[in-house]
């Protein structure tokens, strides 16, 4: 057998070891979808979960039927009894629209959940070297999804008694949150002076010429949070593109994604909505409109989104029809919780013989995360910044068997992982940048979640 066949042959084995939906229901769901969602995340119904908010519906997925993990050297994949192992491809994105085009051939329909993270992008631009030994993408096909809108709820499960608990769970009343975080602002400035030299260091390689843009990032490490209770709260005071809330493949994290790093619908159509210039977003509508202004005639946030919009047309064009790839919005102004930005939006039409999944590997990582061009901002953030990244700049995705893929960029983000909890930003460094604004917007971004956070 070739190993092409072998490889078919394994996820095919794996399609059909997931369970079929045995409870449907739509049922009434008090109170607001978040709510539900975090009642339905913290019910002990399940070991794992992901909640995604999409568009105003909340989408909670529950427990773990299947699995697939890829890391540099080999994709796992999971049921509940077997396993399978292969060497990953080069581009491991083509595993992933492949395991899905089994699943959906022997289970239409399925929706499936996960994450990728940031050092997946050292894979897909030829350097896997530098990928580390971490997973770095990770889908899972849920034993329950659950579909929040307000006051309904719909329930697919695998297993009846589990239909059972979710229907009553929902009948529930979440708890009054607590106070938040004591102290963040002292929190916020940690690293401070690490940063503004990191800052001053990829000022020089874009005035050797090494890059024209970067987005450094820095870490803050936090308590412990109580994960749960400051989605709630956060979700509350932003307006992100997108949020989530999981606890899967060894990750935790609740974020307020500003924008995605990919829309792709079932029937072809693209889009990617880069978010490049910042300034600080408060309660004094003069100033809020002062700063706009601002924005919207600096020449370096101006050139910096520029750039990015760029080679979001430069990528696109690499998986749509020749001629599709056109920019529907440019320069607007977008709130995102304590920040405003310019944003863009550009789409196009899948090329025939492209899958969502092409056009995930197309576009990953963001640029508005990442810097200019993509493999030379890679090496230079991974020989700059003092640790991985790890889901920061990465994604969360919901996606189907359909071809419809909705993956979050993983910002503004409280993390979890090995017994550590944190808080990570950056700003796209540029040859007019200076180390004090950019050490400044970093703390404009933390503030969009830090205040609101609750502790454990």
């Amino acid at each position: 057998m070739t190993q092409t066949a072998a490889r078919a042959t394994a996820w095919r084995d794996w399609s059909l070891a997931a369970p079929t939906v045995a409870y449907q229901a739509e049922l009434d769901a008090p109170g607001d979808p978040a709510s539900a969602a975090i009642l339905l995340a913290t019910g002990g119904l399940s070991g794992e979960y992901v909640v995604y908010e999409r568009h105003g519906v909340w989408h909670v997925a529950l427990g773990s039927a299947l699995t697939v993990t890829v890391d540099a050297e080999r994709t796992t994949a999971r049921s509940a009894d077997r396993a399978w192992t292969r060497p990953s491809s080069a581009r491991p994105t083509d595993d992933i629209a492949d395991a899905l085009a089994e699943l959906g051939r022997a289970h239409p329909g399925c929706r499936v959940y996960g994450w990728a993270t940031f050092e997946l992008a050292h894979v897909l631009h030829g350097d896997p070297s530098a990928a580390g030994t971490q997973p770095l993408l990770h889908i899972v096909l849920p034993t329950a999804d659950i579909t929040l809108t307000p006051g309904r709820a719909r329930v697919l499960a695998s297993d009846p008694a589990l239909g059972e608990r979710i229907a009553a769970r929902l009948r529930h009343r979440l708890p009054a949150p607590g106070t938040p975080l004591p102290d963040t602002a002292t929190l916020l400035q940690a690293g401070g002076a690490d940063y503004r030299n990191d800052v001053a260091a990829t000022i020089a390689d874009i005035e050797a010429g090494r890059i024209d843009k970067a987005v450094v990032s820095r870490t803050v490490p936090l308590p412990s949070v109580d994960l749960p209770t400051s989605y709630l709260a956060c979700r509350r005071a932003n307006t992100p593109a997108r949020s989530f809330l999981l606890d899967v493949g060894g990750w935790q994290a609740a974020g307020f994604s500003p924008e995605t790093v990919v829309e792709v619908e079932a029937d072809g159509r693209v889009t990617t909505q880069p978010l490049a210039g910042t300034r600080a977003l408060g309660h004094d509508a003069t100033a809020n409109e002062r700063l706009r202004a601002e924005l919207l005639t600096d020449a370096k946030e101006v050139h910096e989104h520029a750039i990015s919009v760029r080679l979001a047309c430069a990528e696109l064009a690499t998986v749509c029809r020749p001629g599709t790839v056109a920019i529907e919005e440019f320069m607007v102004i977008r709130e995102r919780g304590s920040v405003q930005h310019l944003a863009s939006r550009v789409a196009g039409r899948l090329a025939a013989r492209e899958s969502s999944w092409s056009a995930f590997a197309a576009l990953f990582p963001a640029v508005t995360a990442t810097g200019a061009p993509t493999a030379a901002a890679l090496h230079v953030l991974h020989n700059r910044e003092r640790e991985p990244r790890g889901l920061y700049g990465g994604a969360v995705f919901l996606a189907d068997t359909d071809g419809l893929l909705d993956a979050a960029l993983v910002l503004r983000t409280v993390f979890r992982r090995d017994g550590r909890t944190w808080l990570r930003a950056g700003a796209g460094v540029m040859r007019q940048s200076t180390p004090d604004r950019e050490y400044e917007e970093t703390c404009e971004k933390l503030r969009s979640v830090a205040p609101h956070l609750r502790p454990a």
